[in-house]
């Protein structure tokens, strides 16, 4: 249990760091948008796959997430990866603004998309 919760004190560091190093002018501009990518999904207030959803909800959070950050935190180099560690380990957790409003363009894309699939042709 002890190694459960090293683990995921890691993971909310790294997606600390990750944001940070979105915003670093010394990262590489894929690093950036990747990092940036999974930053503002992982600190989003909502998941773009409800927790309720049997098995699917929580898909995201236990194999996409975590592969995205492994993805991203390979991409950063190693030595800012360190710094921007060490300066997550002393800052606050952020809510991503953006992140919440990429999740909302989808669902709403989603529902859209369904309702013009589902709505009856009127020929």
């Amino acid at each position: 249990m002890q190694k459960a919760k090293h683990w995921a004190r890691a993971i909310k560091r790294d997606v600390l760091a990750l944001w940070l190093a979105a915003r670093d002018s010394r990262v590489p501009w894929y690093a950036k948008a990747v990092a940036g990518a999974v930053a503002a999904y992982a600190l989003s207030p909502i998941d773009l796959i409800p927790d309720f959803i049997p098995v699917l909800g929580y898909l995201d959070d236990l194999i996409i997430l975590p592969l995205g950050i492994l993805l991203a935190v390979r991409l950063v180099p190693v030595e800012l990866m360190a710094e921007f560690r060490e300066e997550a380990a002393r800052c606050v957790r952020p809510i991503s603004k953006g992140g919440l409003a990429g999740v909302f363009a989808i669902w709403i894309a989603a529902t859209l998309s369904l309702a013009y699939w589902l709505w009856p042709n009127s020929n």
